[in-house]
């Protein structure tokens, strides 16, 4: 068994996916913009972690832009039977890396047909809706135009991103919602309520910046829990985000075959109940 495989499994949707993907957005440039620094490493991440058995990678054409998803089509196309490729659209980048609102129907549409020219599918696995405009923002009228553009057979599942409650729940009402995909991790937990109530309706929930993002995560409990079982901080935080629930799906990103390989021997860390009390007490990381 490899060490993905031990990290279980879960549905998005009618798609079993491993609980330990990979996100692709880090596979761009500096600030998530042009090219990769070395491009021929960015292509060996993406086939190191297919052949590890990751079968659920996370990617959006308005990283680079375009870049990841052209990276993702020359590294693994065509693509295993299993893999399932998920994107976001909702965003665009301006032409000095600015992060844009870009959920008008005709800039839906177009990130539709980008996705699935630039990856080279005729069906886009999961398409999550990127929340761009705040919590008070409706998410009726974007929805209606993916929901369309998933009956015309351009998309298979819809999830959501960087969304609270009640927009999930306008959501829900619009179509089916297969996952939803907000920030969370060790030091960032205001979503707690949210797992636990996604978990009865078999959504998953699957946190970005699960090691804190561009400004990885750093504690003392956190560095002396890893110390002590012999693994990495960053090992022991994927860890503990496996134990959190069974719906809660891991996309840790690199541009490192080395990290790579350490984000998916996290599958493989037993944490003890001390442990885990250690950790689950941690309220701040700031100041722990």
């Amino acid at each position: 068994m490899s060490s993905v495989e031990r990290s279980g499994t879960f549905r998005l949707g009618d798609l079993l996916v491993k609980r330990l993907g990979y996100g692709a957005m880090q596979l761009s440039g500096p600030g998530i913009f042009g090219p990769p620094r070395d491009r021929e490493t960015a292509l060996a991440v993406l086939r190191q972690a297919v052949s590890s058995g990751v079968n659920h990678i996370d990617t959006s054409d308005y990283y680079g832009p375009y870049i990841t998803n052209q990276l993702i089509r020359e590294a693994l196309h065509p693509y295993p039977s299993d893999l399932v490729i998920v994107t976001k659209v909702g965003a665009r980048r301006g032409e000095d890396a600015s992060w844009l609102p870009a959920s008008s129907p005709a800039e839906l549409t177009q990130a539709v047909h980008d996705n699935l020219r630039n990856l080279s599918l005729d069906v886009l696995d999961v398409v999550n809706l990127r929340n761009m405009l705040g919590g008070e923002a409706s998410m009726e009228a974007p929805l209606m135009v993916l929901a369309d553009l998933q009956r015309q057979g351009l998309v298979r599942h819809i999830g959501l991103s960087n969304v609270n409650p009640a927009q999930i729940a306008e959501g829900r009402r619009i179509c089916e919602i297969v996952c939803v995909q907000n920030q969370y991790n060790l030091a960032h937990r205001g979503d707690d309520a949210l797992i636990d109530n996604l978990s009865g309706d078999r959504i998953a929930y699957v946190p970005f910046f699960p090691l804190g993002g561009f400004t990885r995560l750093q504690s003392s409990t956190l560095s002396g829990v890893a110390q002590s079982l012999g693994a990495t901080p960053m090992q022991v935080a994927l860890a503990w985000l496996l134990r959190r629930a069974p719906h809660v799906l891991l996309i840790p990103g690199t541009s490192s075959l080395a990290h790579l390989r350490e984000n998916l021997a996290a599958a493989e860390l037993d944490l003890p109940d001390e442990a885990l009390k250690r950790l689950d007490g941690l309220t701040s990381l700031a100041a722990s």
